[in-house]
């Protein structure tokens, strides 16, 4: 499986960005997809999960309300639209697949695949 993540770059605080994730596989329908992020000195965080059908998604409360994860199973694509960005959300972003098991994870140990990131920068 590969993860190729897309849609970052520099936006205004308030603004809004869509991050998009290309996955390979003819089983994308089967994997849950997360978001995480990484900040400079901190370490790697949940940011958003939707389990493989789309039905169900969980948030950190530090976007809840604020960023939307979705999928496209045809397009073989989980985005995540971002609105209302803070200073805060400055950091690599990260997609992943959870290719086994029935339930999503919001644990980075327990993702398979990553993408490469792709960098998100507010600026106030």
């Amino acid at each position: 499986v590969q993860l190729q993540a897309s849609g970052g770059g520099l936006v205004q605080v308030g603004g809004s960005l869509r991050l998009s994730c290309a996955a390979s596989g003819r089983t994308f329908s089967s994997y849950h997809m997360g978001w995480f992020r990484q900040a400079p000195g901190k370490v790697r965080e949940f940011v958003a999960v939707i389990n493989y059908s789309g039905g169900s998604t969980y948030y950190a409360d530090s976007v809840k309300d604020r960023f939307t994860i979705s999928r496209d199973n045809a397009k073989n694509t989980v985005y995540l639209q971002m609105n209302s960005l803070k200073p805060e959300d400055t950091a690599v972003y990260y997609c992943a697949a959870k290719v086994s098991g029935r339930y999503y994870s919001i644990y980075a140990r327990d993702f398979d695949y990553w993408g490469q990131g792709t960098q998100v920068t507010v600026s106030s």
